[in-house]
């Protein structure tokens, strides 16, 4: 396949940097001072050769095959705003990181274009949706398998999510306070002091971060299967979590982690675990046999390859 130039935006920056591990090239919008969604190539990240920032005022002059958004604002005001008429016919992919978040079965997807490609990284979210006219597939994510392995010689339980405390209960900000009142949790993400947590970690160095951790835990509600979640499941380490979302097809409870809806359930088990390092590496290594088979980079790169050979043949 030839090599494409496709437009697309800073939107969740470990998405896009698994995602330039696709052999094409990627033009990041990037704004004056970088807000939210306009980083282009910025942050501690190792960007390969193939990500390019791309300041607004040179979309018009700059040529594309493909353009990827990635949220709802690009598709309604950026499409319209910033690219040109040209620009705008381009073959196109919405990648919808989430499911639905006003009704859970009931919202139709703002893209509803027969000549489009919508993207969804879980089943759960393409079930979910209601996807209108638009063509859907789904592309699973993918990660590489980390430089280090889980020791879980600190006996604590490690939460990873950014902005804990303003998301709230759809993503267990409750269940994570309450919790940790009965077991020793530490959290971390962007602004986690918010919530009492520890701060945020570098990508490069959350591997090796949480690797020291008994367990993982996934307070979260309703939301789209965690990167860090596969991550910690890379690394050998037990996951424990609510039994919601693509999460229940994915950890099988009491063999590849600790899986349920009932709280006091979830927290006897991560007494389990505190109590039992043996218990933990066992359920943690057929995680992280599971992991491997389903969520491997090298799936998720050929996985992208046919969905653009598809939208660009």
């Amino acid at each position: 396949m030839r090599t494409l130039r496709i437009l697309t935006w800073h939107t969740h920056g470990s998405y896009l940097y698994y995602l330039s591990q696709v052999p094409h090239e990627f033009y990041v919008l990037s704004k004056p001072d970088r807000p939210p969604g306009y980083g282009g190539r910025c942050g501690h990240f190792p960007w390969g050769a193939n990500v390019h920032d791309l300041p607004a005022a040179q979309l018009a002059d700059t040529r594309l095959d493909c353009v990827l958004y990635q949220d709802d604002h690009q598709y309604l005001h950026d499409r319209l705003a910033l690219l040109t008429p040209e620009q705008q016919r381009l073959p196109a992919i919405y990648l919808e990181h989430d499911p639905p978040r006003d009704h859970p079965t009931d919202s139709r997807h703002p893209v509803d274009d027969p000549a489009m490609l919508l993207v969804h990284v879980t089943p759960f979210n393409a079930l979910m949706w209601d996807n209108g006219r638009t063509p859907v597939r789904v592309v699973e994510h993918g990660v590489p398998v980390p430089p280090v392995r889980y020791q879980g010689e600190l006996a604590r339980g490690l939460v990873v999510v950014n902005h804990l405390a303003r998301r709230g209960r759809r993503l267990g900000a409750d269940l994570f306070a309450d919790l940790r009142q009965q077991l020793p949790l530490d959290l971390i993400g962007m602004a986690a002091d918010e919530a009492g947590g520890l701060g945020e970690v570098q990508h490069d160095a959350l591997p090796a971060f949480m690797a020291r951790y008994r367990f993982f835990f996934h307070p979260v509600r309703y939301t789209s299967l965690g990167l860090a979640l596969i991550e910690a499941m890379m690394l050998g380490q037990p996951v424990v979590g609510l039994a919601t979302t693509e999460l229940a097809t994915v950890i099988e409870n009491g063999r590849s982690g600790i899986l349920d809806t009932r709280p006091d359930y979830l927290a006897a088990g991560m007494r389990a675990l505190l109590l039992e390092p043996g218990l933990a590496r066992e359920l943690g290594e057929r995680g992280r046999t599971l992991a491997r088979e389903r969520f491997g980079i090298s799936r998720f790169v050929a996985d992208w390859c046919r969905v653009l050979a598809e939208v660009c043949p």
